[in-house]
């Protein structure tokens, strides 16, 4: 991966740039295969390359960016990516709020916001469940909304499974879909 692809003040690992690379591989090949037009395309493939952005950064850094004092750090590389990206000229509201929201979720997403949701899921390099998401991975470009919404079940059963705490915007957004 190119030093260009990611900005000269992100802070992720090599693991989380080979992540970030099949993430935003996965929404170029969809991207594609629906033949989006050539600015939705860019906002997919942008969104990919910078959601994880900083991923790796001091807690500090996430809450001075963010502005967040409370929520838990895990969840605060989104916000303060998108905080940066638009404090640097980023315009694209649909590319910021899928960024913002990647970790847990929004109902007033656009498309490119739950494209970059499912290819942060279905990348193929996580180890679980990798049959039933290359699956879904491959059925996208003919039920994008029945994807989006395994997807979005997916995430919230691993999450109560877990023990976590949902966030209201995945209950929104669950409930939007359901």
């Amino acid at each position: 991966m190119s030093d260009s692809f990611l900005p000269p003040w992100a802070e992720v690992s090599e693991k989380r740039r080979a992540h970030i690379e099949r993430v935003t591989a996965l929404l170029d090949r969809w991207a594609k295969q629906l033949q989006l037009g050539r600015d939705e395309a860019q906002a997919w493939h942008d969104a990919g390359r910078w959601h994880d952005a900083l991923r790796d950064a001091s807690t500090e850094m996430l809450r001075s960016w963010s502005g967040d004092p409370d929520r838990p750090v895990e969840t605060l590389h989104g916000p303060a990516a998108a905080a940066r990206f638009a404090s640097e000229g980023e315009a694209r509201s649909g590319v910021l709020e899928a960024i913002r929201w990647h970790t847990v979720g929004h109902a007033g997403w656009d498309r490119t916001g739950r494209a970059l949701f499912m290819a942060d899921f279905l990348e193929p390099g996580r180890q679980f469940a990798r049959a039933d998401r290359a699956f879904l991975a491959d059925h996208l470009v003919h039920d994008f909304d029945g994807v989006f919404r395994q997807v979005v079940r997916m995430r919230i059963e691993w999450t109560v499974r877990e023990g976590k705490s949902l966030f209201p915007e995945t209950v929104a957004l669950w409930n939007r879909v359901r």
